[in-house]
């Protein structure tokens, strides 16, 4: 059985991490970013159908998991999944298509972001139902397991998720049948409009862990560095054959639940103070700069580069036709 959950920091410096590691790092940090503010303002001149939630805020938590990821291995995703499916390497162009409701999207124009996938890399969804992909992920878990690779699964989930049954289902499963899934919560602080302590039993989700008989770790989800390390030792032991863990990364959610969100729960004093204390955009700034482990000339290119790049998704997005209405029914199972 397993004690209380790890609190864990990175012990390493930047100057310890492979260079291609840190450029994947901020690159996918800042894609993320400025995908979200982009999606942002054209969802509100109305050309993004349906609902939108931004994964503004939380970049680490993606970016730090996703690196010790392949494109063979899973992940499930929220409703929030824009991030988590940049950061698993996603097709902006076919990306930005899908938001827009293109028929070049990932999902030809159907899923939107809510329902946004691409198998390709192993992104299995976006999921519009709270707790919904706990169970997919404990599936592509055991398939892994079937099929004797070494690959593993991810799931995302919120604080407010893991007060589903989905979730102790999944658990209780991967933990019994030894699944090599690993249980990312993004404790971001608010349920929809709901702050986690108003609804959740314990101090840190992590702390459920003990109960299923699997290692729970918390880390600060807004250091890219620290996300890294403990994803990297949890999914390593998945490979090994070592089952199931549960990763709490406390991070904040800096937007509102979706965007139009009025905010009436919280006010405009407390997110600018997240902002400016723990934005882990400036967080791994400051700390390659101060380690000398990158240059300010190497951070301005990467920005560059992906300034391009979302301006080429972009017009592919909005140059790509709608889908045919001959196409309502296609890849339906019935």
């Amino acid at each position: 059985m397993y004690a209380q959950p790890v609190r864990k920091e990175t012990t390493l410096s930047p100057t310890q991490y492979d260079k291609e590691v840190l450029r994947y790092f901020y690159k996918t940090m800042v894609t993320i970013r400025n995908f979200e503010q982009m999606i942002e303002k054209f969802f509100l001149e109305g050309e993004i159908p349906g609902f939108v939630h931004l994964y503004i805020g939380e970049e680490a938590t993606a970016a730090g998991v996703m690196a010790n990821l392949s494109n063979t291995d899973y992940i499930q995703s929220t409703h929030r999944g824009h991030g988590h499916t940049i950061a698993k390497g996603a097709d902006l162009k076919r990306m930005m298509a899908e938001l827009f409701g293109k028929s070049t999207g990932s999902c030809k124009g159907k899923g939107g972001s809510m329902h946004i996938a691409d198998f390709s890399v192993g992104m299995l969804g976006a999921n519009g139902i709270v707790g919904g992909g706990f169970t997919m992920a404990a599936g592509g878990a055991l398939a892994h397991k079937m099929q004797k690779t070494d690959g593993v699964a991810v799931t995302f989930f919120g604080d407010g998720a893991s007060n589903r049954g989905t979730f102790h289902e999944a658990a209780n499963m991967a933990a019994a049948w030894n699944l090599p899934v690993i249980f990312v919560c993004e404790n971001n602080q608010w349920a929809s409009t709901t702050p986690y302590r108003t609804t959740t039993s314990v101090d840190d989700i992590a702390d459920r862990a003990v109960g299923y008989g699997m290692p729970g770790v918390i880390v600060d989800g807004n250091d890219v560095f620290a996300v890294y390390e403990a994803a990297k030792d949890l999914v390593e032991r998945a490979r090994r054959g070592e089952g199931p863990a549960l990763l709490e990364c406390k991070t904040y959610r800096i937007k509102g639940h979706y965007v139009g969100d009025p905010e009436k729960y919280r006010t405009k004093e407390e997110v600018q103070k997240v902002l400016d204390e723990t934005d882990p955009i400036p967080r791994f700034e400051s700390k390659v700069l101060k380690a000398r482990a990158m240059t300010k000339k190497e951070l301005e290119a990467i920005r560059n580069t992906v300034d391009d790049e979302l301006k080429e998704a972009l017009e592919f997005a909005r140059t790509s036709p709608v889908p045919e209405e001959s196409a309502l029914f296609e890849g339906l199972y019935v």
